[in-house]
């Protein structure tokens, strides 16, 4: 017999290298978005209006992890974050439980969606033309679209994960936490508070991460590299970026720091 395609199950356009983990309170007594709070760039307060972007930073104001986190069913949180990374981003975060009533688990039954066009799904919080973004279970009808979302951040300018990022590296503001809604200056202390706040107050972040053309590329200051887009990601010192085609949201942020920036104007 013939199947027919229309009466297959619709793919779903999954990130398929994107893992959940649930955060949950063990005790009734204990609060999981307080715990969050004292550790993370972003308000957990703002669970309630949808994802916030979000990292785990060294003392020293360094990026470990970055992750999207989600208000789960009851007083849980969930961390969307990189497969690769999740099983160390536990074992960071049991560092910091000490004694506290709470657990930490993969969630193997639900995954990370995305589509440009899927309406009624909660926004990227870090730039609208992201898309959308939603939490599922997981279907073998699933499709792959990991490869697609990653041309289109970069496109629009906007890094994440470990490999793009750094681990221990790079500082959160360096990578455009600010202007990419990924941290929260009128909350109490997180790890790595001090220095980041210190960079805000000064109103001077030195480098950033850029996404340049490889025809243009710095190998000095390449992350990495994506012939296949054509693309590169570097950390360049901000009157190197002299000349890029910089998308708005990036040369607004940097004008914002650096007066001589402005109207499109070339930096420098």
């Amino acid at each position: 017999m013939v199947e027919r395609a229309y009466l297959r199950p619709m793919a779903s356009p999954r990130l398929f290298d994107r893992s959940l983990i649930r955060v949950t309170a063990t005790a009734p007594d204990e609060d999981v978005r307080g715990f969050l709070q004292g550790l993370v760039t972003n308000d957990t307060r703002r669970l309630d209006d949808g994802p916030v972007w979000a990292a785990l930073l060294t003392a020293q104001g360094k990026l470990l992890f970055d992750f999207l986190l989600w208000a789960g069913e009851a007083s849980e949180v969930l961390i969307d974050c990189e497969s690769a990374q999740a099983d160390a981003l536990i074992r960071r975060l049991f560092i910091y439980r000490l004694r506290r009533k709470i657990a930490f688990e993969r969630v193997e039954d639900k995954g990370v969606f995305w589509s440009t066009e899927r309406e009624g799904e909660a926004a990227d919080p870090r730039l609208p033309e992201l898309g959308r973004r939603w939490i599922a279970p997981l279907s073998n009808e699933d499709e792959d679209v990991s490869a697609r979302w990653r041309a289109h951040r970069l496109a629009l300018g906007v890094t994440e994960g470990t490999a793009e990022l750094g681990q221990d590296a790079t500082l959160w503001l360096e990578c455009n936490a600010i202007e990419l809604n990924g941290v929260a200056f009128d909350k109490g202390c997180y790890v790595g508070q001090e220095n980041t706040a210190r960079m805000n107050w000064r109103q001077k972040v030195n480098r950033r991460l850029v996404v340049v053309p490889l025809d243009r590329a710095d190998e000095k200051r390449q992350r990495i590299a994506y012939p296949d887009l054509g693309l590169s990601v570097e950390h360049r010192r901000v009157e190197d970026m002299e000349a890029l085609d910089l998308p708005d949201w990036q040369r607004a942020g940097i004008a914002a720091m650096d007066p001589k920036v402005a109207d499109g104007a070339p930096l420098g």
